[in-house]
């Protein structure tokens, strides 16, 4: 199990396990840190990873509800970017400079949404 660096972990609602599981490893390039069901048959809560960000992933409806945002910060939205269209996912909103930083939105299967921003470069005075 890797130990995250952050020190919250968002949760997201996800309706289709399978579905789900591709769109985040195949499509956005996360990998499965670990999945827990209660029984073979039950809803699965599970922890995904990318780049020391993670995130739970829950099929349990007392969880929370879908259509969330989580914001990630990265070093290169636009490499992300074309590393996501060549995984054939495509961006909700293209990158942008909203509010002074690069980001770019990505909505899940589910219509949760991911927003990935570049940390904005000061210029030196």
């Amino acid at each position: 199990m890797t130990m995250p660096t952050q020190r919250v972990v968002p949760a997201l609602r996800i309706t289709d396990y399978a579905r789900s599981k591709a769109f985040y490893v195949i499509g956005l390039g996360f990998t499965v840190d670990w999945e827990h069901r209660f029984e073979s048959h039950f809803p699965v809560f599970m922890s995904i990873v990318r780049d020391g960000m993670q995130l739970y992933l829950s099929e349990h409806t007392g969880d929370c509800q879908v259509g969330g945002l989580v914001h990630f910060i990265i070093p290169d939205v636009d490499a992300w970017y074309l590393e996501f269209k060549s995984r054939n996912v495509i961006a909700s909103e293209a990158p942008n400079n909203d509010l002074g930083f690069l980001n770019m939105t990505v909505t899940d299967p589910d219509g949760n949404k991911l927003r990935f921003m570049e940390p904005a470069i000061k210029a030196v005075e």
